[in-house]
């Protein structure tokens, strides 16, 4: 199982961008992705899940209604889509999956980050004027 993020950057307050986790060795059709990050001195937090089965999200209360989870299931690749970025989300970014099938996208945001099994490398988002 692989995972690969990318798509993070340099970016102003207020601003977007839009990462992207390519999936191999699995089939998004029966596994759900977390999203998490991690900032400097700090644990990895997840902040939004997608269920690749039914495309049902959740998000955590520091990035609701900011950022937006989706998958294309033809390409084995899930997206997360930053908006309104704000310097406080400066940190690594990581998608990452627990490798059996079935979660719910809320129980697995809720879940200890140590339940994940299979992890990307991580991309880079900074926030800064």
């Amino acid at each position: 199982v692989q995972l690969q993020a990318s798509g993070g950057g340099l970016v102003q307050p207020g601003g977007s961008l839009r990462l992207s986790c390519t999936i191999s060795m699995f089939t998004l059709d029966y596994y759900t992705i977390g999203w998490l990050r991690q900032a400097p001195g700090k644990g990895r937090e997840a902040v939004a899940c997608f269920k690749g089965s039914d495309g049902s999200t959740y998000y955590t209360d520091a990035v609701k209604g900011r950022f937006t989870a989706s998958g294309d299931n033809a390409e084995n690749t899930v997206y997360l889509q930053l908006d309104n970025l704000k310097p406080e989300d400066t940190a690594v970014y990581y998608c990452a999956t627990h490798g059996t099938s079935g979660w719910d996208a809320k129980t697995l945001c809720e879940t200890s980050s140590r339940v994940y099994e299979f992890w990307g490398q991580g991309t880079q988002v900074t926030v800064s004027s």
